[in-house]
């Protein structure tokens, strides 16, 4: 078949003089899953000869399929103008991963020697972990608000932040790219149009245009919420809309003059796009019906998610609904353009790559900075918080319970872990790799309901990667624990550590009684119990003098370095065999569980995921953009699975060549051969998951229509998963000893690393 032959156009941008050019690209997927993804681009120029010379140059390209692979990019530069280069072969090939942090560490690197100790910030969305932030660099929890902190979610990109003894106060943000943003803004549209198609009320199609439902990109942080007249009928939550007293913190030191935006101009464009999806919806619902042929009330229930997902396809080929989104869009890029401090980069698209600033204000340093971090409510409709994804802080911080000190610190505050079992099962990758570079993981969890399902999921997750060592419990909310029985702070403290105990049987019943052991000893040595972190600590009250001498005593040990491990003279030896078993249980679990989720098999613990989820998470690994959506992590849970399963492999060694060593060393030397395990198997199963499936991933998005839902969950679990994540010893695989054989050789270069071997 004939490749299908796209033409490029020149349009004006609107209410501007220069030019952009639209085109369809004959390689990049669409929404749909096929080679057509509409791409919209600047050109540059306010001249119409110039831009008409690069269209026709785009055009060229799109007419000689030898420019459709990315390898040809060289030839393409030497022959066309850049823009017209940029703008066919920028997203064909997938941000790497690592690049913003590449970026920020050009224009501030992180510190090398020097006594810096690297905290990892781990915890349950809501359970304090910023606020322990804030206590420890000293920020006012109402004047500053740095980091931003709610009992929701919060933090939704890493925060890192450098305490520095002298020097000024720096900082530099990275940015979501522009064609992720798009995707999401086109997300949110196409989940505000089948609300219509719901009868939601308009409050609610409102909210689900404004903020992705993963909560990542609150677009109205950016946008704001007030509704006007826009919304003509009231949600359930109406009779609650009176400001609280207590919310209006006058003093806040951030000013919403500082970024001009027409607000009144915002909530048009936004109205326009209410009535534009209205009349989508009207267009396209018949036609939707008419082609899954719908006819009664038994049809309607039989096919109501079929109807959804094909009027996500047409809505999302349609130009009305493409154009509502670009406009959008460019009300989102006046946020960047009306801040004038700072510097920033751009990438070739004139999307905003990094922001950098340095000042000796440290008032007006973090009043800019929160521009892109605060969740502030009265700045809603002006903040850049949503675009972000990284942010690098440098600053002579100093915690006020301990004045003049400044602690040689990099915290690093990243996204929540979940509140349910759903969403927390596993570690995501990029956690995982943060985990492994930590000098120390602060576990931040709440005294009041402490480890449920996702603190309980880390400490698992840490202990199998061999960095159970680097493990610290902050206990926070110390002041809610309260009961009839409890009459002193000790009894406090007991209740809470006897409700850990669930943890620790788990523990000891999974991974043997060494391992208990060693958990009970950090539990022990490394644990503190804080409350009111989220206030200015009085130390003349003795529930603040116990909260203040609780962190100076953390702020002791997080900057204390860890003595260097003794792996002795012994070394394990293990069977090879029982690696092969490991590798098998735990390819078993991983199939069992996704086949559930895909809604192949039934699964008591596991529930089947909707599939617009699904298929949000194969567009990802179709597009190479990401391995997880939302609480879908296929990479992370197969991860996890084999960690675990490898872990009790290592607790039981064949023997020992050489003395028994004492147990102390047997710790150290499983941990260091659980931590080079660990490491390994993510590019292992990045390359199984991410890289050798993607035509089967793209495959699998292309499908659409009656009966698709099925065949996509057929086409991930058959030709990615059992493809390329065999059981050992089930039906003939082509990849099958090829899989097996990969994590043979991950455990046995892990133990080459330490000297232990595998017979």
């Amino acid at each position: 078949m004939p490749a299908v032959r796209y033409t490029a156009t020149r349009v004006r941008d609107e209410g501007r003089d220069r030019y952009s050019v639209i085109f369809r690209h004959p390689v990049r997927l669409d929404s749909a899953g096929r080679s057509g993804r509409r791409v919209k681009r600047g050109l540059g120029t306010t001249d119409e000869f110039e831009a008409d010379r690069i269209v026709a140059q785009i055009n060229e390209i799109l007419g000689d399929e030898q420019y459709w692979n990315l390898t040809a990019r060289p030839t393409a530069t030497a022959r066309f103008h850049e823009k017209a280069v940029s703008a066919f072969y920028d997203g064909m090939e997938p941000r790497a991963d690592g690049s913003s942090r590449d970026w920020r560490d050009a224009l501030l690197p992180l510190p090398q020697g020097g006594g810096y100790r690297q905290i990892l910030m781990l915890g349950t969305t809501g359970a304090g972990k910023t606020t322990v932030v804030r206590q420890i660099l000293g920020t006012h929890p109402v004047r500053e608000r740095f980091p931003a902190a709610s009992t929701a979610k919060t933090t939704t990109a890493d925060t890192e932040v450098i305490v520095a003894p002298d020097g000024p106060f720096r900082a530099v943000v990275t940015f979501v790219p522009r064609d992720e943003v798009m995707d999401r803004l086109l997300d949110c549209a196409s989940r505000a149009a089948l609300a219509i198609l719901r009868n939601a009320p308009e409050s609610e199609i409102r909210r689900l245009l404004l903020d992705h439902e993963d909560q990542r990109f609150r677009f109205s942080y950016a946008l704001g919420r007030a509704t006007g007249q826009l919304v003509s009928s009231p949600d359930s939550f109406a009779e609650f809309d009176e400001i609280d007293p207590d919310s209006e913190d006058g003093d806040f030191d951030a000013k919403p003059e500082t970024l001009k935006v027409d607000l009144a101009e915002t909530n048009a464009v936004i109205g326009r796009m209410l009535v534009t999806l209205k009349d989508l919806v009207r267009d396209h619902e018949a036609q939707a019906r008419s082609q899954l042929g719908v006819r009664s009330v038994s049809d309607e229930r039989v096919a109501q998610e079929i109807l959804e997902e094909e009027l996500d396809a047409l809505l999302r080929a349609d130009e009305r609904f493409n154009d509502g989104v670009d406009e959008i869009l460019r009300e989102i890029e006046k946020r960047f353009g009306s801040l004038d401090q700072g510097e920033f980069s751009r990438d070739q698209q004139a999307w905003p790559r990094t922001w950098s600033y340095e000042s000796e204000d440290r008032r007006m340093f973090l009043r800019l900075v929160n521009r892109f971090a605060s969740n502030y409510a009265p700045l809603f409709g002006q903040l850049l918080t949503p675009l972000v994804d990284g942010i690098r802080v440098q600053g002579r911080f100093s915690p006020s319970w301990c004045p003049n000190e400044h602690p040689p610190l990099v915290l690093v505050d990243g996204e929540g872990l979940g509140h349910t079992p759903r969403s927390s099962a596993s570690i995501p990758t990029a956690v995982a790799r943060r985990i492994e570079e930590a000098d120390t993981i602060l576990l931040v969890d709440s005294a009041a309901q402490p480890m449920q399902a996702a603190p309980a999921a880390a400490v698992r997750s840490i202990l199998t990667s061999g960095n159970i060592a680097k493990l610290v419990f902050c206990f926070t909310h110390f002041d809610a624990v309260k009961g009839d029985n409890l009459r002193s702070a000790g009894d406090r403290a007991r209740h809470v550590m006897a409700s850990v105990e669930n943890l620790v049987a788990v523990v000891r019943d999974e991974f043997g009684p060494r391992s208990e052991r060693v958990l009970r000893r950090q539990l022990q040595e490394r644990r503190f119990f804080l409350a009111h972190t989220d206030q200015i600590l009085d130390s003349t009250t003795k529930l603040g003098e116990r909260t203040t001498e609780q962190l100076r005593r953390l702020l002791t040990l997080l900057t204390t370095p860890d003595d260097q491990p003794n792996l002795g003279a012994s070394r394990p030896v293990y069977d090879k065999a029982n690696v092969v078993l490991a590798v098998a249980s735990a390819a078993t679990s991983f199939h069992r569980r996704w086949r559930a989720i895909l809604g192949i098999a039934f699964q008591p613990d596991v529930d089947r995921e909707h599939w617009a989820r699904v298929k949000a998470l194969n567009r990802r690994f179709a597009e190479g953009a990401a391995d997880q959506y939302n609480h879908l992590r296929p990479s992370a849970d197969l991860r996890e699975l084999l960690k675990d399963a490898i872990y009790k492999t290592l607790e039981k060694p064949l023997r020992w060549r050489g003395p028994v060593p004492d147990d102390d060393t047997v710790t150290t030397v499983i941990n260091e051969m659980s931590q080079a395990v660990a490491k390994r198997l993510i590019d292992v199963i990045y390359e199984r998951l991410s890289v050798r499936p993607t035509d089967a991933w793209q495959d699998a998005y292309a499908l659409r229509g009656p009966g698709s839902t099925f065949e996509r969950a057929t086409t991930i679990s058959d030709g990615v998963f059992s493809r390329h994540v065999p059981i050992p010893g089930s039906a003939a695989s082509p990849d099958q000893n090829e899989f097996l054989h990969a994590v043979i050789r991950v455990v046995e270069e892990a133990a080459a690393e330490i000297g232990a071997e595998l017979a």
